[in-house]
């Protein structure tokens, strides 16, 4: 079948991708930046691939003989007070170009809505359904609690406070219901529902086997981890406070933490349907669940993570515009080595980040993403996503991949950190030679003072950074 995938750069739409693919589909993504097509996709046969954003048609349109097509777009974690339509605005669009093709099915990836009391982004949801009701096609709207998988943000957010604190104490929405399911379930149940007639027109309620709190997650998590850890749950933790909590002790951002907050007050338990006659699946056990996430971690074989969203706010625009670095109005530092062995070099630049550190004064980076975190911002604790490779759109600390291309031998990195100001830190070989670029574009005067007052620390760390780059392997420290 010809089907077309929206949010392919998602942390479902890019695992949904590649199973597609091994199911022989063909595939049409959508993607509002082409530098940041998923180098798993980029050059396969079966894919081609549409520049769209959805608040903004201008002149796009779908291929006319798409058979089916998925609606995988959401924001869980934008900043925009006004989301709601947002959310509106894009399911509006993109079911205007749906009935311009011979689509017959569109499926829906939503979440789980049967309180009576729904979170604004469960709200949101609903209403995005609703809106992609059409007498041309049929829907299909699959929704699903809490996903459960390696790189997705409760996976990633209940690792961090599990691994980090032996003794909790918590807000009280620890003790909120929920069926949490994993990302395989998810994926089955979003790839075997193509072209089943039957399904049209439906919505079904995805979900693991049991019925858990928050607390009892918690909990379960440390058990797979071999870990012993303590929970006490406070009833007066307001949403704000929570919000903060969260923030501060996993590698959340503030406007997710938010928004989780929100909708973690609000049970989410599923409604049983007929839906596994139609899909042969046995869901698994939330344990299970976790073992598997854990083996994909290990083997380094994380396809994609909610990190990788560009929800930061700092990028207005594609990441494209971000790549020619700007010479007018800014500071820099520019530095420059010989060096011997060029693949050590280069996989050192690959490598860098995350536990690999900066290679010099990592005390100090630490230090940075402290007082970044303090300020708002994403902090050191978003680390990366895969060991020692690197792809345009990858969360790198407090930075973002703007470039990695190793044929050119260069990685171009823009900071997400909170800055009066934009700032790059580029690194390239060329002719046996490492250069190291860090340029800061300052915003009116307090951009400048910033620039001065970290200036010193400069001399040091950049210096330290280039020159452990640029060492041979039997010298490097």
């Amino acid at each position: 079948m010809k089907i077309l995938i929206t949010g392919t750069t998602g942390y479902v739409a890019k695992r949904l991708a590649l199973k597609l693919l091994e199911d022989g589909h063909q595939l049409v993504c959508c993607v509002r930046d082409m530098n940041r097509i998923p180098d798993e996709i980029e050059n396969h046969e079966g894919v081609e691939f549409i520049k769209i954003d959805f608040l903004s048609l201008d002149k796009t349109s779908f291929p006319e003989d798409i058979e089916v097509a998925y609606y995988l777009i959401h924001s869980m974690s934008s900043s925009a007070n006004d989301f709601e339509d947002l959310e509106e605005r894009c399911a509006q669009n993109f079911k205007k170009l749906v009935e311009q093709t011979t689509c017959k099915q569109v499926i829906y990836l939503s979440g789980i809505i049967n309180s009576k009391s729904l979170s604004k982004h469960l709200q949101s949801r609903f209403q995005v359904e609703q809106t992609l009701r059409s007498k041309q096609y049929g829907l299909t709207t699959f929704r699903a609690g809490i996903i459960v998988g390696s790189g997705s943000a409760s996976f990633e957010i209940i690792r961090d406070i599990v691994e980090k604190l032996p003794f909790m104490i918590t807000p009280k929405w620890l003790n909120t219901r929920s069926q949490p399911i994993a990302i395989r379930d998810v994926l089955i149940y979003l790839s075997e529902g193509v072209g089943k007639k039957e399904l049209y027109n439906r919505s079904y309620d995805i979900m693991g086997p049991e019925v858990l709190t928050y607390k009892e997650m918690l909990l379960q998590f440390a058990e797979v981890r071999q870990l012993k850890r303590y929970i006490l749950t406070l009833p007066v933790l307001t949403p704000k406070l929570s919000s903060y909590w969260l923030y501060f002790v996993t590698s959340t951002t503030f406007n997710l933490a938010r928004s989780l907050v929100d909708s973690m007050k609000v049970e989410v338990i599923g409604e049983e349907s007929d839906i596994n006659d139609h899909i042969q699946i046995k869901p698994i056990p939330y344990k299970e669940a976790v073992l598997l996430a854990f083996q994909k971690i290990k083997q380094h074989a994380v396809v994609s993570s909610w990190k990788d969203a560009i929800s930061s706010g700092v990028f207005k625009n594609q990441l494209s515009e971000h790549i020619e670095l700007p010479h007018y109005g800014c500071f820099k530092d520019v530095r420059s080595r010989s060096i011997t062995d060029e693949v050590e070099t280069l996989k050192k630049i690959w490598s860098i980040g995350g536990e690999n550190g900066w290679y010099s004064f990592n005390a100090l980076w630490r230090i940075r993403g402290y007082v970044d975190k303090l300020f708002g911002g994403v902090g050191l604790r978003r680390g990366r996503t895969h060991e020692n490779y690197l792809e345009p759109g990858d969360p790198l600390d407090f930075w973002r991949v703007l470039l990695a291309d190793k044929k050119q031998k260069r990685l171009l990195l823009f900071a997400e950190m909170k800055l009066p100001g934009e700032a790059w830190l580029e690194f390239r070989i060329v002719k046996d030679r490492l250069y190291q670029r860090a340029v800061f574009r300052p915003h009116g005067v307090w951009g400048r003072v910033y620039w001065y007052m970290v200036l010193p620390f400069h001399a040091f760390v950049f210096k330290g950074m280039i020159n452990a780059l640029a060492k041979a392997p039997d010298t490097a420290s």
